[in-house]
């Protein structure tokens, strides 16, 4: 992601920047954050947009070997999904065999920056989630 959670200020929200209270939301904004939320959550986006943010512009069998238990099939999907929404960009090089690449847009790369802060919670809550999940008797990881 383009800061890594240590880098980013865990300081509180200014209430000026506060997002508005649930009643006040635009109605379009709720449904592209839950439809953002739906797409990002799923393991490949998020893992797809690191390695992009990582390593820059890289071809379609670069990410499948990188990510290594991906299909083909849900690359494919993920990948359009992502061209869709504008996260990246797809560049067809008119050359035998084919060279497809895929990059980052602008917004690709603020959206990984939004997400760094699941990585900051996640860091300073990573006991007290394991905690709760030896008091409630689960394994401490869940099944992927």
């Amino acid at each position: 992601m383009t800061a890594t959670p240590r880098e980013l200020d865990a300081s509180p929200v200014d209430p000026v920047d506060a997002p508005p209270v649930p009643g006040e939301t635009d109605p379009r904004v709720e449904a592209l954050v839950h439809d953002l939320i739906g797409r990002v959550a799923d393991k490949w986006t998020m893992l797809i947009l690191e390695l992009l943010e990582e390593r820059g512009e890289l071809r379609f069998t670069q990410l499948a070997k990188l990510i290594g238990t991906i299909s083909q099939k849900m690359l494919t999907q993920t990948l359009r999904h992502m061209e869709r929404d504008g996260l990246v960009i797809r560049t067809v090089h008119p050359v035998v065999p084919p060279k497809v690449e895929y990059r980052l847009t602008d917004l690709g790369q603020s959206l990984g920056a939004a997400f760094c802060g699941v990585w900051i919670w996640a860091e300073r809550n990573i006991a007290a989630v394991e905690e709760a999940r030896r008091a409630f008797g689960g394994p401490s990881q869940p099944k992927g």
